[in-house]
């Protein structure tokens, strides 16, 4: 079992020491925070582990330009170890999830899915008649993912996008399907953007017994980076 580096120090110790093999890792927040570029970052790491990323691009945020601009100077060998799937349903995001065990390979090191309620809240939004059924095979998936993330030994990292509530006069900003997200996920990470242009505070939500609970970051044209405050 290997733990693999976001790439960025302040989130590393964070994390204690990175993303976490048989946990399943929810990353949510506001657009711009860095969610994709970190699952990125992610992917490249474990590239230059030796290791290959099932990557699953639900929402089309996966860009090859950002992906050069993350990896730099050995991006061929980083892309080949990068396995891409963009499903554009909600049931070929089923689909493709359903297939994972088949594609565990020993030498698959990182399972991302961005954004896995992406694909979900379009269909909610075209058939709200089937929010049980669209709610119930989202669940079945998460659970799905964390099994697979703790019987394989695996590193699984999902990011989700977020929906503004207001609960007693105060604005707060949630994960789509908070529940179910936050119930099957055994890390969770809330990103949130600060009064400073491209500075990031990273939140630990889950678990709640570690004694660092939140960091600072910068997003640069070449990822992710340390910030001090």
């Amino acid at each position: 079992m290997m733990v693999i580096s976001t790439g960025c120090s302040t989130l590393d110790r964070l994390l204690e020491g990175g993303v976490q093999p048989k946990n399943l890792t929810l990353i949510y927040g506001e657009a711009e925070t860095g969610k994709t570029t970190l699952a990125l970052q992610c992917a490249v790491n474990c590239a230059r582990m030796g290791m290959k990323t099932l990557y699953i691009d639900s929402d089309g945020s996966f860009t090859t330009q950002r992906l050069i601009q993350i990896a730099a100077h050995d991006y061929n060998q980083i892309a080949e170890n990068i396995l891409l799937a963009k499903p554009v349903s909600f049931q070929q995001q089923t689909y493709v999830i359903d297939q994972l065990e088949d594609l565990l390979t020993e030498n698959v090191g990182l399972i991302v899915i961005d954004t896995i309620t992406s694909l979900y809240r379009a269909e909610l939004a075209e058939n709200p008649k089937k929010t049980f059924r669209l709610n119930r095979e989202l669940n079945r998936q998460l659970a799905y993912l964390a099994q697979t993330a703790r019987v394989n030994k695996k590193v699984i990292l999902i990011t989700s996008q977020v929906r503004s509530i207001i609960q007693q006069q105060t604005l707060m900003i949630e994960p789509v399907a908070t529940r179910v997200l936050k119930f099957w996920a055994d890390v969770v990470l809330n990103l949130k953007p600060t009064a400073y242009r491209g500075i990031i505070e990273a939140i630990l939500e889950k678990p709640e017994n570690r004694k660092l609970k939140k960091c600072f970051y910068k997003i640069t044209r070449k990822g992710i980076e340390e910030h001090a405050i």
